[in-house]
């Protein structure tokens, strides 16, 4: 997600509390980096966690190889809600990393969840 979404998720923090959704970033950068720049420089307040190696994000079928400006393999654009036990109750993801699901459309997908 480029930090406009996020931004946008941050300030609708509230809401997502109010539905039960904990919000989890997963970034390539190392944990070092993910602490410096999402948290004290960005001051996002939801939790972030490190994948360097790409595992999770592979798991998920979100890697993009081989990123233009960096040549590095990166994480896809994604946002899934997941139940209790882990599973997948709905999930989206984009080739286009400036169009992501808004906050509105995760909190809508949710209530719709049986």
């Amino acid at each position: 997600m480029c930090h406009s979404e996020l931004r946008s998720f941050e300030k609708n923090m509230n809401k997502f509390n109010e539905a039960g959704i904990r919000i989890v970033g997963i970034s390539v950068d190392t944990p070092e980096k993910t602490r410096e720049y999402m948290l004290q420089k960005a001051g996002y307040t939801f939790t972030f966690l490190s994948d360097p190696e790409l595992e999770t994000i592979r798991r998920y079928d979100l890697v993009h190889a081989r990123e233009i400006a960096s040549g590095k393999d990166i994480a896809r654009p994604a946002e899934f809600l997941l139940d209790s036990s882990g599973t997948i109750r709905w999930r989206t993801i984009t080739e286009n990393f400036f169009r992501t699901a808004r906050p509105e459309q995760v909190l809508e997908a949710a209530k719709a969840l049986p």
